[in-house]
């Protein structure tokens, strides 16, 4: 089963018995709770393939929270004619009736022993005496917090590959990201397909192929150019991404933490502080440092400078927003040594 990372800044204080979406576990009821959708699904398919290896025949029931009727709980949990354990999994639990609510609050007192309800909540309090009531219980929870930091989806990506046995590149991991990290099923998917049609390490050629249009002009590109010094190829990106719709806003964001990445790992050598706390995984401390061999302190220093000027002027504080990090581009490039 896949991994990723976990958010940590959960949507609601996790319970005693809280654990991760993909460290499912079988009890009499189960919580599936946060707003990822995708990590959802998988937490009910690590359930049921629990359940499917203790029981082969166990059978599987669905109910929607939105168009629950009084009593369906207690009918989908009871003993099958013929005694096969079941799987009772309530969907959109956080839409729920106040039927449901009633039959989950009653059930969790008294839960069948042969049966695994799960109850799966996107978020919200809607539903709260529900979930408080499951919480107290005991009954296990399944986080699946939403997954918005670039660290966070760049190490899902790379869990997607480990899990399916595929080596690939941490350049062509941050590419995926650039390309299809504001939609984790898009990542999800891109992952499979990538392991499907191809063999070997994926690099970031392969990656480039395949997603190119998307890649080729994010604001993280734009900012490799730059920091390697290529003021041209730096700035016909920029160009070409602006003219394709993408913000000054998020351009100015992606050049500054390239550089803050450079100042952490410059600090790291320097032996102030350490990876862990600076919050960096391996390859970025690798890559940066092979960036950092073409920077001096004063160079970088020019260079967060430009970008911190710049970053007000895109958020109102110039006339010309597209002008203020083309300037900044420019000086990023002019600042590392050669």
């Amino acid at each position: 089963m896949p991994t990723s990372s976990r958010s940590r800044r959960p949507s609601s204080a996790p319970s005693k018995n809280s654990r991760p979406w993909d460290d499912p576990v079988l009890a009499p009821v189960v919580l599936v709770r946060g707003p990822e959708g995708l990590l959802a699904e998988r937490a009910v398919d690590g359930v049921l393939a629990l359940a499917r290896q203790r029981e082969p025949e166990v059978d599987k029931v669905e109910l929607e929270g939105a168009a629950y009727g009084a009593g369906q709980l207690t009918v989908a949990a009871s003993p099958s004619l013929f005694g096969e354990p079941k799987v009772v999994v309530v969907r959109g639990a956080e839409a729920c009736t106040e039927e449901l609510v009633a039959d989950v609050v009653a059930y969790v007192g008294a839960p069948d022993p042969e049966t695994v309800v799960v109850v799966v909540h996107a978020g919200g309090n809607r539903g709260k005496k529900m979930l408080d009531a499951i919480t107290a219980s005991g009954a296990p929870e399944l986080r699946c917090e939403a997954i918005s930091k670039d660290a966070d989806k760049v190490a899902f990506v790379t869990g997607e590959f480990r899990a399916a046995r595929r080596r690939a590149d941490a350049a062509a991991v941050r590419s995926l990201v650039d390309a299809l990290g504001n939609d984790l099923r898009e990542l999800a998917a891109a992952c499979s397909q990538l392991v499907a049609d191809t063999s070997g390490t994926i690099g970031e050629a392969t990656v480039d192929r395949y997603y190119g249009g998307r890649v080729e002009a994010t604001g993280f590109k734009v900012a490799d150019a730059a920091v390697a010094g290529d003021a041209g190829g730096a700035v016909a990106l920029l160009r070409h991404a602006l003219a394709t719709g993408a913000d000054p806003v998020p351009v100015v964001a992606a050049l500054a933490l390239r550089l803050r990445t450079l100042a952490k790992v410059a600090a790291i050598r320097g032996g102030s502080t350490t990876a862990r706390e600076q919050g960096l995984q391996e390859w970025q401390v690798r890559n940066a440092n092979k960036d950092l061999a073409r920077w001096t302190p004063e160079g970088l220093a020019v260079a967060i400078s430009a970008v911190a000027q710049a970053d007000t002027d895109v958020k109102g504080g110039g006339r010309d927003p597209v002008f203020a990090v083309e300037r900044a581009v420019l000086a990023i490039a002019r600042a590392q040594r050669g």
